[in-house]
């Protein structure tokens, strides 16, 4: 059966057992951002006599990777290639939907679980403001055309659930058609209750996917996790072994001879603990060592745990090479202190691939735009192609060099003042704010009210003459 001849409860068990299937994946890429993963490089025997007494110590390298592009990927505002009014409208929507949050979000889930989704509809409170959602993919799948390459159906889960118990209590689905969204209720494990219908007649789904490192073949792309999750969990295990062998190696050890287990006694007679007896906090004894009754202590020294520190540094430096960050993110100390220009230079792979993912990502913002366009004016905008997604600058320089950079430009004509308060980092609110104000100042000017700007006029000479009127023609 071909894709365009299913109907749609066919879509929700096709795309329900596709998402069924790559759910665990996800979830697991999920569990390493948020440090949860399981101990690995450990022979399960070891782990299974060791119990609850082995606490792994994570490294988180895997939140860093992701959170170190993040920080740089701010959204400022959209722009046209000829309207910069219509682009402050798509701002206002933007802010309303509140994107200033929820684009976080979104860019979070995609770069660690590949992908995550933008759903646009319409709102029921407010027909101009156009109603967009976040979407996470451990909740969403979509199907792409082969051919195309675009989306052709999407299926979203969600479930009620007791806070008390934790139960599930209701399953709900949201399927999102070319020309229709269809909701459901599960009545049973696999069977759905068509509920309610919405013929919108797009001739589009209404669900962005927004990608992060997109393939020809793999459209769903690819985790930045993919390359560190090996790292980490040798580092993890690593520094696991660390802490282990700072308990029992990294102090010196006693080995007494000729005595017994009760020998072993504090100051008033009484046996000590297992800890105490293995940390040697307390060491009392009834016997004499050297006497007659052949009792000896010996302690070993302790052992040395640089050879965990070098192993930990080691890998450090691989998630560098394959992440791009900066030695220093990773806590690599140098022998000399960096200057702000070594720190630049550090940060240009960083920089670069932040730049990078900003691109794919446009593309998925400038789509959910032209579907906000079309869901509120009723039409496809042609010029909504045209469209721009602008982006704060990823590198890190200081806000005085810029401003200095900025401001040769203008003055020697490269760069219009609007462009150059773009650059500066400046939201569309705050520009069209001062073009109000420019243009106040222009029209106090060619008024002729030269003094409003400076003060209030100065009081008439009382002893000068009035001046004489015009005549008459």
């Amino acid at each position: 059966m071909q894709a365009k001849d299913r109907e749609p409860f066919e879509w929700v068990a096709y795309l329900a057992r596709v998402h069924d299937g790559l759910k665990p994946g996800l979830e697991e890429l999920n569990r390493y951002y948020e440090g949860k993963q399981p101990l690995a490089y450990l022979h399960p025997e070891l782990l299974e006599e060791l119990g609850e007494q082995l606490k792994q110590v994570v490294i988180n390298w895997p939140r860093l990777v992701v959170d170190a592009l993040d920080e740089r990927m701010d959204v400022e505002g959209f722009r046209y290639a000829d309207d910069e009014a219509a682009a402050d409208d798509l701002w206002k929507i933007w802010q309303a939907n509140g994107m200033d949050e929820k684009s976080q979000q979104a860019n979070v889930d995609s770069l660690v679980m590949r992908r995550s989704f933008l759903v646009v509809g319409t709102n029921e409170k407010d027909a101009a403001t156009p109603l967009v959602t976040v979407e996470s993919p451990l909740q969403m799948q979509v199907d792409w055309d082969p051919r195309t390459r675009a989306v052709r159906a999407a299926l979203k889960r969600w479930h009620e659930q007791d806070p008390l118990t934790d139960a599930i209590t209701d399953r709900y689905a949201a399927l999102y058609l070319p020309d229709k969204t269809v909701y459901y209720e599960q009545t049973s494990a696999t069977s759905w209750k068509e509920t309610e219908r919405d013929e919108h007649k797009l001739g589009e789904v209404p669900v962005v996917p927004m990608v992060n490192r997109p393939r020809v073949m793999q459209p769903g792309g690819v985790s930045e996790l993919a390359d560190v999750i090996p790292i980490s969990d040798a580092a993890c295990k690593i520094a696991t072994d660390m802490m282990v062998s700072a308990e029992y190696h990294a102090m010196p050890r006693r080995v007494a001879f000729g005595v017994d287990e009760e020998d072993f006694v504090d100051a008033n007679g009484n046996k000590v603990s297992v800890w105490s007896r293995l940390a040697g906090r307390i060491w009392a004894m009834t016997k004499r060592k050297g006497g007659d009754d052949g009792a000896d202590v010996v302690q070993f020294p302790e052992a040395q745990l640089s050879n965990f520190h070098s192993t930990i540094e080691l890998l450090a430096r691989l998630v560098a090479a394959l992440s791009g960050q900066p030695p220093h993110f990773l806590g690599l100390d140098t022998n000399n202190p960096p200057s702000a220009d070594a720190i630049r230079s550090a940060e240009t792979r960083l920089v670069k691939r932040a730049e990078r993912r900003e691109r794919t990502r446009s593309g998925s913002y400038e789509r959910m735009n032209q579907l906000i366009l079309r869901i509120r004016d009723g039409e496809w905008d042609p010029r909504a192609t045209r469209l721009e997604t602008l982006w704060r600058d990823p590198s890190t320089p200081t806000y005085a060099q810029k401003a200095d950079a900025v401001v040769k430009l203008v003055q020697v004509g490269v760069l219009p003042i609007e462009q150059g308060r773009e650059d500066l980092g400046y939201t569309a609110v705050q520009r069209e704010r001062m073009r109000r104000m420019d243009a106040d100042a222009l029209q106090r000017a060619v008024g002729g009210d030269f003094a409003a700007g400076y003060g209030p006029k100065a009081p008439a000479d009382p002893g000068l003459p009035l001046p004489l009127p015009a005549p008459e023609a």
